[in-house]
């Protein structure tokens, strides 16, 4: 005998774009189209945007959700008109754990930047009069998670944003148009030992119960950032995603340095309080030049590259490279003494060519050096970004307490 369906609210229906921003994915929103509740820092907002994302995934597929089961593919970002004077939209970014029942904050998405810019100009949050009818948009952005300035230049052809192009970005299986980011003054000047370096040193010592000791260089470019010498760990820095991430002892010893150095940097106060800010730091391993095959089976010669980088995402070894870890390497590497420029050759340099899982990377740092303070004014890169989807998502009204 059947029994009629028990009755249920409807979907929560939301207007959202799925984009792709450098090597990530994620799931934009305006910040007006959420539920009034969404709108403001907190569970709700927290609880709605993990369900979009379709966390927590005890099967880590993301099957009835939006994310895409990998660090790379499992964010969100809020866009509204900026509430800083001389910006034109605030940036706010979240990383979503596929396994985890929490968003974390703490920092930005630089390949996500690459597609602020475009998602600004489409949905009218920049004033129509700035938007060339042919030629390139600046966009300034306010990356209200950290406090930043990041200024977009976007292509722009009959009017509209132009997606399609030549330039070609390792990660990414095919070209788009180019999208040129500056990322201003992107280091933490609130620092009391320096405005790149919490600690006031190039490199330090870790000392990580049970696992050993490792020099590192502590570093706040873009995002906080552990860079350790490939060697100390064992590696040649040309490993690609496998011989990291089916490693379950490589990645507990990775987590425990990066613990440790969240620890010195002074983002957390002992490192159990790590596992809940996954996001920051990051931890990042280098090494000299050395030709490889990157994942996508291009051999990669060490006379093109400055330097091998490998960096952890989310306890992951990404298949790429963050953005944000790329404005980092970038300072690093112009820093005489830091272990990223000893592994490029130890002389000063504003832009460098590094290899990373994927294949290469050219990026660019403007320093000074100010009463012995090291800061970085400014980090370039290109990118490049793309709609794949637009129109609602939907997610069960239930997940909204307040939802009718």
């Amino acid at each position: 005998m059947s029994h009629p369906p028990r009755r249920h609210a409807p979907q929560l229906k939301i207007p959202a774009a799925y984009m792709r921003g450098g090597t990530s994915k994620g799931v934009f929103f305006r910040l007006g189209d959420l539920p009034d509740a969404a709108q403001v820092p907190g569970a709700a907002r927290d609880a709605l945007l993990l369900r979009v994302i379709g966390s927590p995934d005890p099967y880590g597929k993301h099957t009835d959700g939006m994310g895409g089961a990998t660090s790379s593919t499992s964010k969100v970002v809020i866009i509204s008109k900026s509430s800083e004077s001389g910006h034109d939209v605030d940036y706010l970014y979240g990383q979503v754990p596929v396994d985890g029942d929490f968003i974390d904050w703490s920092g930005n998405c630089g390949n996500l930047s690459s597609a602020v810019g475009p998602f600004a100009i489409a949905n009218g949050l920049v004033d129509p009069d700035r938007v060339p009818r042919d030629g390139i948009c600046t966009v300034r952005i306010w990356q209200a998670n950290i406090g930043k300035t990041i200024i977009a230049h976007v292509p722009i052809t009959a009017g509209e944003v132009q997606e399609t192009g030549d330039f070609e970005l390792d990660g990414v299986t095919f070209p788009a148009a180019e999208i040129a980011l500056e990322f201003l003054d992107p280091a933490d000047e609130d620092d009391d030992g320096g405005a790149m370096f919490p600690t006031g040193h190039v490199v330090d010592t870790l000392e990580v119960a049970g696992v050993g000791t490792f020099r590192a260089s502590l570093v706040n470019a873009g995002v906080p950032m552990v860079f350790l010498e490939a060697g100390a760990l064992g590696y040649d820095g040309t490993e690609l995603q496998p011989a990291i991430n089916d490693d379950p002892a490589a990645l507990a010893k990775l987590e425990a340095i990066r613990a440790e150095g969240a620890v010195r940097m002074g983002l957390i106060t002992d490192v159990s309080q790590a596992a809940a800010r996954p996001l920051t730091p990051k931890i990042a391993f280098v090494a000299p030049p050395e030709g490889y095959v990157s994942s996508s089976g291009r051999p990669v010669r060490a006379a093109d590259i400055d330097l091998l980088a490998r960096a952890m995402s989310m306890g992951k070894l990404h298949h790429a490279m963050m953005g944000t870890a790329s404005v980092a390497i970038a300072a690093a590497a112009a820093v005489p003494g830091t272990l990223v420029n000893a592994a490029a050759g130890g002389r000063a340099r504003e832009t460098l060519c590094f290899g990373h899982p994927s294949g290469v990377l050219r990026v660019g740092a403007e320093v000074k050096q100010v009463d012995g303070r090291w800061t970085v004014t400014k980090a370039v890169m290109s990118r490049s970004a793309r709609v794949l989807m637009e129109g609602w998502v939907r997610v069960p009204a239930d997940v909204l307490p307040s939802a009718d």
